[in-house]
């Protein structure tokens, strides 16, 4: 199960409703990268055959199949503060991070 805090879902309804498209959802992925080994990523996009569906604070996540074991037990907050760095990850699964936030191992 992933979380998303309020200030996440906020903002990503707010992102999700300026595209006026019912059909896609935030798709939240693991790829090879960054200076740590995976690093993570986010888009919009329609649901897929052996995608894991859920929802948190009232928005819909897709999980593909191979991302799901590195992100299960996330929890994701968006801080736009004066420090903020946008969307911030905060992975139980990670043994370690780099100093960006983007990138795990």
């Amino acid at each position: 199960m992933i979380k998303l805090t309020e200030s996440a879902a906020e903002r990503i309804s707010s992102l999700r409703d300026k595209l006026k498209d019912d059909t896609k959802f935030l798709r939240l992925f693991v790829e090879p990268g960054g200076c740590s080994g995976f690093e993570y990523g986010m888009s919009f996009d329609e649901e897929k055959d052996g995608d894991t569906k859920m929802e948190s604070m009232g928005v819909t996540l897709l999980v593909d199949a191979a991302s799901m074991p590195y992100l299960d037990g996330c929890v994701i907050n968006f801080d736009d503060g004066l420090t903020g760095k946008g969307f911030d990850i905060v992975n139980p699964n990670a043994t370690s991070t780099c100093g960006c936030g983007k990138s795990f191992s």
